[in-house]
């Protein structure tokens, strides 16, 4: 479940869009959780995102409205709720996560990652603990028309369509996706949407 919404926050910093001002202790909680990702030791990675979680916090405690800040927790503790691995406290830090991106996106309705990172979130998130896959397509289909060039909400929101059986239209989210990919020479994202393909053409 994590490791899907993680692989938003990993790929934000790439895209601005509408992104919110943010404190300077905001932007750097948030450069601390993109800079994990090229940390080599799991210990590197926890030191890392403890930082920016504990920093993110600092600025969300001197101004509540800073919502670069707010989501400068929910990609640090997120991607350290990922690297944890699921347990019991996994729950606890579910609904953390979903109240600060909602504090997210009240303060900046616009900010396109934060709407795909709640999409995200939604949508792999089993119904018993607040999935919703409805709300997570809206979001994503809102999110795709702030930033249309976006590879990464294209995947997501095929994922969300598959997810209610409009394969057809999957289909064409991700091949648009492959094409972005391909374009951009980006790797991981042209696999990723081969291999939805490959699942929505079965």
């Amino acid at each position: 479940m994590f490791r899907r919404v993680l692989a938003v926050l990993v790929l934000a910093a790439a895209a601005r869009a509408a992104e919110p001002p943010g404190s300077p202790g905001a932007r750097e909680a948030l450069h601390l959780c993109y800079e994990a990702d090229d940390a080599t030791t799991r210990e590197e990675k926890r030191a890392l995102l403890d930082r920016g979680l504990a920093l993110a916090e600092k600025a969300v405690a001197a101004d509540d409205r800073d919502a670069l800040a707010h989501f400068a927790v929910f990609c640090n503790l997120g991607r350290r709720t990922e690297l944890a691995g699921l347990s019991v406290g996994s729950v606890a830090a579910l609904r953390r996560l979903r109240r600060e991106v909602d504090r997210t996106l009240e303060l900046a309705p616009e900010f396109v990652k934060a709407l795909q990172g709640k999409g995200a979130l939604l949508l792999d998130t089993p119904r018993l603990l607040g999935g919703d896959p409805a709300e997570a397509e809206r979001l994503l289909r809102r999110a795709l028309a702030l930033e249309p060039d976006s590879i990464e909400v294209r995947l997501h929101l095929a994922r969300a369509l598959e997810a209610r059986g409009a394969r057809s239209e999957a289909r064409a989210r991700a091949t648009e996706a492959l094409t972005l990919a391909e374009q951009k020479a980006r790797r991981d994202d042209v696999a990723e949407a081969r291999k939805l393909l490959a699942r929505l053409r079965d």
